[in-house]
């Protein structure tokens, strides 16, 4: 700077203060207009690219937008994938993998940042789409899904065979036709999409929900009962990686994997492999393998029990023969029966013998008993027993006043309690002209209250009793009497009484 200048020039030119100078006509921008004019720039001069690169610090947002940065070995360019588009994603991107991804360029001016706007997202060859595999491999490998202690047995026959895959293909008419052919079983088809978009979710759900049908049935939409599979077959036809892809997506393998039912896979050709494979209880080379694993021979299941009955029906004939055998052989080393009963026969004569001559001897010994017993019954010697007992009798004989001075004093005590039993007796008195009342079914009435309440009543006289009517009317006075009509009771006859004594009474 020239130091003749003045203080003002100084000031004006020395670019402290800026001004437009002779011939300028480029006004100064704002932050906000340059950063527009390179964002007009950007996006017109790279409207559509395509940019491979490898994934790095890959992420979801909750409102499902994806961010992310595509890097090689010297650059590094941020990328958004909006929400619309990140859900047709036909896998999950992860870190490290190499995709090719097609979109716009443009600016993120609240960061002076440039980014790439992703329409779609593609695996860059072959060898990205492996790298995927086994990085997905190993990390459910890792979480045991694939372990040997997970597998079960495949039913030998199953009643309902649960299928999953495309209702249009050819793999659901060559299982129906292979399983015709060998063994005939009811078979449920859980129509899906086996490739593109949406794919894996619909296989995951028809998996889940075979999985999640009650043992007893459910009911489907036309009221029908739908029986829960015993074997579940998850199939499709041969095709590239790519094609296969949607059965080795996560949440399949895990669907898979989680099942309750027994899962035979059956995804592409014998070459083919996914991780679907891997997860389920059986894998066989092609769909119509797995309906050859899924069921028997039915021809060669008959066969075989004709066989086994057959050699049952062999056995026990064989049996037979042989117990026979070793029966007739036993029989002849056996003696004769006349041989083992004449031994007996001859003990029983001799018993016979011995029992006849102790009987003889018997009835001489009783003979001789009673004759000697006969002498002692003649008649005298009878009498004379008779009148040694009526001696001893008279000698026991009792004074007569032994026996009366105890039943004299028995009949004064009868007589005692007799009179009081009169005395306490209720009908003791009637003699004296008092009555006895009573309700008619006989139990006491002993005051008015129970006397009003029975309404009718007996009065018990010493020679019978009448009935009568209760009522609370006040007595009639002889002065009342001549003016009023008398209230007369007339008393029923009861019993068998003379009728002269049934007359009227005035209870007043």
């Amino acid at each position: 700077m020239d130091d003749s200048l003045s203080l003002d020039e100084k000031l004006l030119g020395g670019g402290l203060l800026a001004e437009s100078g002779a011939g300028d006509n480029a006004a100064p921008l704002s932050v906000s207009e340059i950063s527009g004019s390179l964002k007009r720039v950007v996006e017109d001069r790279f409207g559509y690219v395509r940019i491979r690169g490898e994934i790095s610090g890959y992420k979801r947002a909750a409102s499902g937008h994806v961010y992310l940065a595509l890097k090689d070995d010297r650059a590094v360019l941020d990328g958004v994938m909006w929400k619309g588009n990140a859900g047709r994603l036909p896998f999950k991107p992860e870190d490290g993998v190499e995709v090719v991804v097609s979109g716009k360029l443009t600016t993120y001016p609240g960061r002076s940042k440039y980014q790439v706007v992703i329409d779609k997202m593609e695996l860059a060859g072959e060898g990205a789409l492996m790298q995927l595999f086994e990085k997905l491999k190993a990390k459910l490998q890792g979480e045991g899904l694939f372990d040997q202690n997970r597998k079960r047995a495949i039913p030998f026959l199953p009643k309902t065979i649960g299928v999953v895959t495309s209702p249009t293909g050819s793999v659901i008419r060559d299982i129906l036709h292979r399983l015709a052919d060998r063994c005939p079983t009811h078979v449920m088809v859980w129509p899906v999409l086996v490739q593109g978009e949406g794919a894996a979710k619909q296989i995951a759900g028809a998996i889940n929900g075979f999985s999640n049908m009650e043992p007893g049935g459910e009911r489907g939409e036309d009221n029908g009962a739908l029986a829960r599979p015993d074997l579940i077959i998850v199939a499709r036809g041969g095709g590239s990686i790519e094609d296969l892809w949607c059965f080795n997506e996560e949440e399949v393998v895990r669907a898979v994997a989680d099942c309750s039912i027994p899962v035979i896979s059956a995804v592409g050709h014998e070459t083919d492999t996914t991780l679907c494979d891997f997860a389920a209880d059986l894998r066989v080379p092609t769909p119509t393998a797995a309906a050859e694993m899924a069921v028997p021979v039915r021809a060669e299941w008959l066969a075989s029990l004709n066989e086994t009955n057959a050699r049952m029906a062999w056995s026990v004939q064989r049996g037979f023969a042989t117990a026979q055998e070793r029966l007739e052989a036993q029989r002849r080393l056996m003696p004769a029966l006349t041989d083992l009963l004449r031994p007996h026969q001859q003990r029983v004569d001799e018993l016979t013998d011995g029992m006849k001559y102790a009987m003889g001897q018997n009835v001489a010994q009783a003979r001789n008993r009673f004759s000697v017993s006969e002498g002692a019954l003649r008649p005298a010697i009878l009498r004379q027993r008779l009148d040694a007992a009526k001696s001893r009798l008279e000698r026991f004989e009792l004074p007569v006043q032994l026996v009366g001075r105890p039943l004299k004093d028995a009949k004064q005590r009868l007589a005692n309690l007799w009179r009081l039993a009169e005395q306490v007796s209720p009908d003791g008195p009637l003699k004296r002209g008092y009555a006895r009342v009573s309700a008619l079914d006989e139990s006491v009435i002993g005051s008015r209250e129970a006397a009003m309440k029975a309404g009718a009543v007996h009065l018990h006289f010493h020679d019978g009793k009448v009935a009568a009517q209760i009522t609370d009317s006040p007595v009639a006075t002889p002065e009342l009497a001549a003016n009023k009509p008398r209230r007369v009771v007339k008393p029923k006859t009861t019993g068998n009484k003379n009728p002269a004594d049934d007359r009227q009474q005035d209870l007043f």
